[in-house]
């Protein structure tokens, strides 16, 4: 077996064979406008939008600093729009407040494979989702190159093993090629990698969110991607991208979030202008010290009016958190549980449509807690 995390920790470049590299990248598209921005404009802001293994330390930072280091005459921008146990869904919601707000992005690095998994969304919403960001971003920005990731866990390592393709890993890919996008299957990569005994999991690469030598492979990969989009000239002009007719008309393209403090009827609710919890219980960056729509009282109702196709709730899942009945205009009451599997040790972000394919226009949605001795958090309304 070839081991190479000894080489790693000594401080020694992993090298992988770049023919082997090539076969987990698919161009179905280039990169030109933002080699553009780097070599002839030499301003660039680049924005990298994930989980936690985009947030946490790795590949991301070694993007960053190779870049910096290959092209130190251009001006970069960083924005990390990575939080961690968030995915596909979130991401389409959040997009405006944690990737437009920012200002123009000219690449996006975008990833959700790994948490669409291990937080059980299902195909149709991550289509909905991906497809939204996706034309979301083109839609504000027709020039922006974007660069879609399918992450590694075990679980698509063992749909690999059983001859399939992992659901995740199949959106992003053919949204990629739909709409003409670099795709890095790493996914694929590590668990051929692995299954050649180039090294292994338990050992070297240890977890989904990856150990320093995982981190690196991830990298060796993007970097390849980048310095052969980005060793030609500049392109003479910027291209912008007409969108196609979309996949899904439901996506989420249009998604964002809606404001608490426009809820009505609040009757046992009342917002919180800075929760934080009062036990020891962690929290997530974003969603801790900001405004929160609670309640603790059985019974407690409240109202929103939106317009639009697609309705849900952003909310923070603890220890205390417990279930919700709910209706769209009046119609059929219905359940829902703010609880995760992960709640007793965090109050967790988790995001939920509680409404889809709804009429064009305006709507009202209403909110009932219920039962005693549980705790509803809405930090934002979704809205499509």
């Amino acid at each position: 077996m070839i081991r190479k995390l000894a080489g790693v920790l000594l401080g020694i470049a992993v090298t992988v064979s770049a023919l082997a590299q090539e076969q987990f990248i698919t161009r179905y598209g280039r990169l030109d406008n933002v080699r553009y921005h780097i070599k002839a404009d030499k301003k660039a802001t680049i924005t990298f939008m994930g989980g936690s293994i985009t947030n946490m330390e790795g590949w991301r930072g070694k993007v960053c600093d190779y870049l910096t280091a290959a092209y130190p005459a251009t001006d970069f921008r960083f924005i990390n729009a990575g939080i961690p146990s968030l995915g596909s869904l979130p991401h389409a919601f959040r997009f405006e407040h944690d990737v437009l707000s920012k200002g123009k992005t000219d690449l996006l690095f975008l990833e959700a494979a790994v948490n669409d998994r291990v937080n059980g969304t299902n195909e149709v919403t991550q289509r909905r989702a991906m497809e939204g960001i996706i034309r979301h971003a083109l839609k504000a920005n027709p020039q922006v190159n974007i660069v879609l990731m399918a992450f590694v866990d075990e679980d698509k390592m063992a749909d690999y093993h059983a001859g399939k393709v992992p659901v995740e890993v199949q959106v992003h890919e053919d949204l990629a090629k739909k709409y003409h996008l670099p795709f890095i299957n790493l996914a694929k990569e590590i668990t051929t990698r692995i299954d050649a005994r180039e090294f292994t999991w338990k050992d070297d690469f240890k977890d989904l969110h990856p150990s320093p030598f995982g981190q690196q492979l991830y990298f060796d990969a993007i970097k390849r991607l980048l310095e052969e989009d980005f060793s030609a000239m500049a392109p003479k002009h910027l291209s912008s991208v007409k969108l196609p007719r979309a996949a899904d008309p439901l996506n989420y393209e249009n998604g964002a979030y809606g404001d608490i403090h426009e809820a009505v009827n609040k009757n046992g609710f009342s917002i919180i202008e800075s929760w934080e919890p009062t036990d020891k219980v962690g929290t997530r960056e974003g969603f801790v010290k900001v405004p929160m729509l609670v309640s603790d009282t059985a019974r407690a109702s409240v109202e929103y009016p939106f317009t639009g196709r697609t309705v849900g709730i952003g909310i923070v899942s603890g220890p205390d958190a417990g279930v919700i009945s709910y209706r769209i205009d009046g119609g059929a009451v219905q359940q829902k549980d703010l609880r995760t599997q992960w709640s007793k040790s965090l109050y967790l972000p988790w995001y939920l449509i509680l409404g889809d394919d709804l009429k064009p226009g305006k709507h009202t949605i209403s909110l009932q807690k219920e039962g005693d001795g549980s705790v509803c958090r809405v930090v934002y309304f979704l809205v499509n």
